[in-house]
């Protein structure tokens, strides 16, 4: 299926990540959490800004999240700062990285540590080898998962002091549909 209508969507189940969340708020826990993510050669990838309400503005990334099977870390950056532990792991050329408006979200968090972006896969473009039309995450995840993802929390506070199950479920999920939407059209026969 090419595209889908918002009224086809609205159809569909709402589905978010129900696994194991990591949150990650200290710096001494940021080795571990890379040092597992390493193991996996394709990570679901997203990141979280609070929001701006003028024209123009912006803000810095405040959460990062990576979605391997099973588990989603959500990176606190606010905390931990972007370490080397996390920089080697993009620099690394045998680790795809996937997600949506991923160009925008790598050169944010360049901004707060330079970097040699090695493995990074834009679904948007990754999914046109299927005849996709409509690519952004919600209609990607409606095509390729059949199902609805909310994006109710995009939004929200990400530099609360807490962040609520609610934001926590659905970082994990922009993550992990990620993930998933790659690891689908990689393993089909679409084309």
């Amino acid at each position: 299926m090419p595209s889908i209508s918002s009224e086809e969507i609205n159809k569909l189940e709402i589905k978010q990540y129900d696994g194991i969340i990591h949150v990650i708020d200290s710096p001494e826990d940021v080795a571990a959490a890379a040092k597992r993510l390493s193991k996996h050669n394709v990570i679901g990838f997203d990141t979280e800004s609070k929001p701006c309400f003028r024209k123009g503005d912006s803000s810095r990334v405040s959460l990062l999240q990576l979605a391997i099977p099973n588990e989603v870390f959500l990176f606190r950056l606010m905390y931990t700062g972007l370490p080397n532990d996390l920089i080697r792991l993009f620099e690394d050329e045998d680790v795809i990285f996937t997600g949506v408006a991923i160009r925008d979200d790598v050169r944010k968090l360049q901004q707060i540590k330079n970097f040699k972006a090695a493995g990074f896969l834009e679904l948007q473009q990754y999914s046109s080898f299927f005849k996709i039309e409509d690519n952004s995450l919600k209609k990607l995840a409606a095509i390729v998962m059949d199902i609805k993802i909310s994006k109710s929390q995009q939004l929200s506070d990400w530099e609360a002091t807490v962040l609520t199950e609610a934001q926590l479920r659905y970082a994990a999920t922009d993550a992990w549909v990620s993930l998933e939407i790659y690891r689908i059209l990689r393993n089909s026969n679409i084309q």
